[in-house]
């Protein structure tokens, strides 16, 4: 568990962070893995005894995310979605503050800034003077981004799966406008059935609930799940915006300059990220000389192929941390804030 303070004001949190492998003497190989929306810091499966992670295809002794190579991390973020389940510490409206008090409405209205600094909190915690790589899907492939864009001295590995570079229209017009008036009328279980909807498609609810199996899922979901809590990470995804933090040109050449390897991964019939934001990124990135590989590939559970289909990017992920970068990075840039 990480205990930190968040936004300007330094309220006192406390994150769980779940780990897996040996940091070595050198602390030059953590990776940090960041969750998605509704994910917590179980990113594997702990003990052979636990239940499986929701990325144990990737993360494990010879996979691509190698345990026994690197040292892996997974922290919840503030205002994670499980918080009612007694396991996933984290901090947000629906947890007590220090006085034993719900915080509510007064937590604060925290960013992406302020998570890449809580995140920072833990690069510091573990002694180390970067990470090996930072890596995740969706709202982790985001988070995974804006370390990218904001430090890619300190990350010179990213990978962002099912994700995009900015949060595009979907996002911004549809899903959260929906999330807002679907919570107003029907509460957890709507917000968590229209998640549901977005994450898996038409298709993928065919596919994963073939008996009409749906309802009880959500049931079984609302157990831990936190309706402010997500209402308050939609209120940070739609804030991505990689051109918030600088021009893409300057980007490209930050990322050039300090050698920045980026791993890009999408499904195509996403129905939270289009393809077509990342696949024209990635063209212009690597037109500008940036080392940026993008894949794209089809999963009947559409979005959330990018959980279950791992293995349509398993081997690139793998090529990726194993891939050298440059053993000084540029320090002509330093931290970049909005």
């Amino acid at each position: 568990m990480l205990e930190t303070s968040l936004g300007p004001a330094g309220v006192p949190v406390r994150l769980g962070v779940q780990s897996w492998g040996q940091l070595s003497e050198k602390r030059d190989n953590a990776v940090l893995v960041c969750h998605y929306y509704t994910g917590t810091m179980r990113a594997a499966r702990a003990r052979p005894s636990n239940p499986p992670g929701w990325w144990d295809t990737l993360i494990g002794p010879g996979k691509a995310i190698d345990t026994d190579r690197f040292y892996v991390v997974c922290m919840n973020t503030p205002s994670n979605v499980q918080a009612l389940d007694p396991e996933v510490v984290t901090s947000g409206p629906d947890t007590l503050d220090p006085d034993g008090q719900l915080w509510g409405a007064r937590f604060p209205a925290w960013d992406f800034t302020h998570l890449h600094a809580v995140q920072w909190d833990l690069l510091r915690f573990l002694g180390a003077q970067r990470w090996h790589a930072v890596v995740g899907p969706s709202f982790g492939g985001m988070q995974a981004l804006q370390w990218a864009a904001r430090t890619p001295e300190l990350a010179p590995r990213v990978a962002a799966i099912v994700a995009s570079p900015y949060a595009g229209p979907v996002l911004q017009d549809v899903f959260v406008p929906l999330l807002r008036d679907v919570a107003a009328a029907g509460g957890l279980e709507g917000a968590l059935r229209l998640i549901t909807l977005f994450g898996l498609g038409s298709e993928g609810i065919e596919h994963s609930f073939p008996t009409g199996s749906l309802t009880p899922y959500l049931h079984d979901r609302m157990q831990t799940a936190s309706l402010s809590h997500i209402q308050d990470i939609a209120r940070v995804v739609v804030t991505h915006d990689l051109r918030q933090i600088a021009p893409q040109d300057t980007l490209f050449a930050r990322w050039r300059d300090t050698g920045l390897r980026l791993l890009s991964v999408n499904v195509l019939g996403d129905d939270f990220f289009p393809s077509r934001e990342m696949a024209e990124f990635a063209r212009a990135a690597r037109a500008a000389g940036v080392d940026h590989q993008h894949i794209e590939y089809t999963s009947v559970e559409g979005h959330l192929g990018g959980l279950s289909d791992t293995q349509a990017f398993e081997e690139a992920l793998r090529d990726l941390l194993i891939s050298p970068v440059p053993t000084t990075a540029s320090s002509a840039y330093g931290v970049v804030h909005d």
